[in-house]
């Protein structure tokens, strides 16, 4: 059996769906409960079951509530109680046979097999036809993909993000960048875009060749501080969390656990961050995204902010 990576979805004993979050799962899987049975919910599977989306708060007062023994950082489940595990590159082919904006993208991103895939609600068999398309690509996978949406855009088999919809993602993402210091990083990430209207945005996880990734515990915490250091390794820029391994005296890495901060930095740029130091073994890692909102905590690229400036 094929190991539970990030981007997978599980579903418990219960009918719940959960995002998998996590590439340790070996003794239980890391995730976030995304969707439950409701009957007067706005989703229905194919049993004809309605579901609702439930909201990261709402999702961990429901776990403490039922499952508090699964409380954590993420939300560990035992294996046994697992009944069903979807990974999105092996649900393809099925969502696109019956999600035609799907189809189109992956047509025009014209993947290797077993590299790309959906996950979210269409995945788990929850979406609607206007459902926005959460792209997963595996691996090295992912810098091709980037290289082919540049190409299909240019082409007009998918279309850029409208400066509406761009204003729509900085609201959401809530960050502590102006939104021109926003909009400079995100639109170099090759990241997102519109299927005739409809918005899609291509998440990275690992090959399993790369597997395990950082596992998801909290180092001894030593304070907030704010460094600049040269990126030395973007390997897993993209990744959840984001690594950037960074020329510093004391910081052996900075680590992103929002999406916000994926990608925001390259190797060969100076790299400014503020966020909170946590101890892991003998190193010193900065990690942004510790919380929520992550509020006074940022990546950012100062190489590309002096070179636009």
């Amino acid at each position: 059996m094929k190991p539970i990576r990030l981007r997978d979805f599980v579903r418990d004993k219960n009918g719940w769906y959960y995002a998998v979050a996590a590439y340790d799962n070996t003794s239980t899987v890391g995730s976030v409960l995304r969707y439950i049975p409701d009957p007067a919910g706005d989703r229905t599977d194919g049993t004809g079951t309605r579901y609702r989306k439930v909201e990261f708060e709402e999702a961990y007062r429901l776990i403490a509530e039922h499952h508090p023994d699964w409380a954590g950082l993420v939300h560990r489940i035992p294996h046994d109680q697992i009944t069903a595990v979807l990974k999105p590159d092996e649900g393809i082919e099925q969502i696109a046979s019956t999600h035609p904006k799907v189809a189109k993208l992956v047509k025009a991103l014209h993947l290797p097999p077993c590299t790309f895939g959906v996950t979210g609600s269409l995945l788990c068999g929850l979406g609607g036809e206007h459902s926005d398309i959460d792209g997963v690509v595996y691996g090295s996978a992912f810098r091709h993909a980037q290289k082919q949406l540049v190409r299909a855009i240019q082409m007009g088999s998918v279309e850029e993000l409208s400066e509406d919809l761009w204003k729509t993602v900085y609201r959401k993402r809530n960050p502590d960048t102006s939104y021109e210091e926003f909009i400079l990083h995100e639109k170099r990430k090759l990241n997102r875009g519109q299927v005739d209207g409809t918005y899609f945005d291509l998440l990275y996880t690992r090959g399993y060749q790369d597997l395990p990734g950082f596992t998801m515990e909290k180092g001894s915490i030593l304070g907030k501080r704010v460094i600049e250091a040269m990126v030395t390794d973007d390997q897993f820029a993209f990744d959840s969390p984001a690594v950037y391994e960074i020329n510093h005296p004391d910081i052996s890495r900075v680590l992103s656990f929002t999406h916000t901060y994926t990608g925001q930095a390259f190797a060969g740029e100076l790299l400014q961050a503020q966020g909170i130091i946590e101890k892991h073994g003998n190193e010193h890692w900065l990690v942004v995204g510790t919380t929520r909102e992550a509020k006074g905590e940022y990546i950012r690229s100062l190489s590309l902010l002096e070179q636009e400036g």
